[in-house]
């Protein structure tokens, strides 16, 4: 997709690096993530071709923010949000799959596929990594979430403090679904 001058140089100016930040109208870049298992991957324009879909991004499986609010609300407005016409709602972080399938165990998900981007390389692609080292050991997504219709985003809501619990949180998904 080609950007416009003016689009280009605000999203750079705004950044300050030659990378960009996921905006929308982009579409969501192809990488490989696991599923249940390290074996058991699929690609995201795979994932998200032909479905009405949100993903959501957490810095990390069982921490407080993404165990206590951020992945409880998305089940919580699971049936509602798919009564909106999403076919697909996953999350995704910087975990391996087994980390992931025994937090998803955890909740017994069943509306919600849990992604692992186990070298980080969506949350690179994105621009929405950030260093968590202190915390977390390593590089890791910042807290957003995404509405994409086939695999082009939509809408997306970026924590702007990386970890924050607002903008992305499934309540604020539902209220722009209700816009559109």
């Amino acid at each position: 997709m080609l950007r416009t001058t003016f689009h280009y140089i605000q999203r750079r100016a705004f950044h300050n690096t030659s990378r960009l930040l996921i905006a929308e109208g982009d579409r969501i870049p192809n990488v490989q993530l696991q599923l249940k298992s390290p074996g058991e991957t699929i690609m995201t324009q795979d994932l998200f071709k032909g479905k009405k879909s949100i993903l959501f991004g957490v810095p990390g499986a069982f921490t407080p923010g993404c165990s206590k609010s951020h992945l409880p609300g998305y089940i919580q407005h699971a049936k509602e949000l798919k009564s909106k016409g999403i076919d697909l709602i996953a999350c995704v972080s910087v975990n391996d799959a087994f980390v992931m399938n025994a937090w998803g165990e955890q909740y017994n998900l069943q509306d919600i596929t849990l992604l692992a981007d186990s070298k980080g390389e969506l949350a690179k692609a994105m621009d929405l990594s950030f260093d968590a080292s202190g915390a977390l050991g390593g590089y890791r997504f910042k807290r957003f979430a995404a509405i994409l219709d086939d695999d082009k985003i939509v809408k997306v809501f970026i924590e702007p403090n990386n970890t924050g619990l607002s903008v992305s949180l499934a309540e604020n998904v539902l209220k722009n679904l209700s816009l559109q």
